[in-house]
């Protein structure tokens, strides 16, 4: 039971990862689109599927596997993991603040400049990196 688990928790996790390293590309490419081009709509139609139909049920996936592989694994007794966990709960903040993005660009709201979406589009790498260290390394 446990393997699979895993496998299931592993699997959701690409997902999740996949659709938060592409989401905020698109907001930047979407960014150079005049406000209800043609293109502009289409963007629109892509972060809201990547978002609702890829994105949170990944994450939220992600979320339950997660805590059953902690729960039958005991896993909050190690420092790697409590780090691990506290680097995942700022992850799917960062989901949050995404969605926020998503919502924003729906609305014809562009209330941030390109680079700042151009820098954000690295944060998940960030996350993506540190926490695969304290998987895979679990240096305390």
């Amino acid at each position: 039971m446990f393997e699979w688990l895993l496998v299931a928790h592993i699997v959701s996790v690409i997902s999740w990862m996949a659709a938060m390293l592409y989401l905020p590309r698109l907001l930047v490419y979407h960014y150079d689109f005049a406000v209800q081009s043609e293109a502009s709509e289409t963007f629109k139609i892509m972060e809201r599927r990547l978002l609702k139909g890829i994105m949170t049920p990944a994450m939220i996936f992600t979320w339950v596997f997660g805590l059953s592989l902690m729960y039958l694994s005991e896993a909050w007794l190690f420092g790697w993991f409590i780090s691990k966990f506290f680097l995942v709960f700022l992850l799917s903040g960062f989901h949050g603040v995404c969605s926020k993005w998503v919502r924003e660009f729906s609305e014809d709201q562009r209330n941030k400049s390109v680079k700042f979406y151009r820098i954000m589009n690295e944060v998940p790498a960030v996350f993506l990196v540190l926490i695969v260290i304290l998987v895979v390394v679990k240096p305390f």
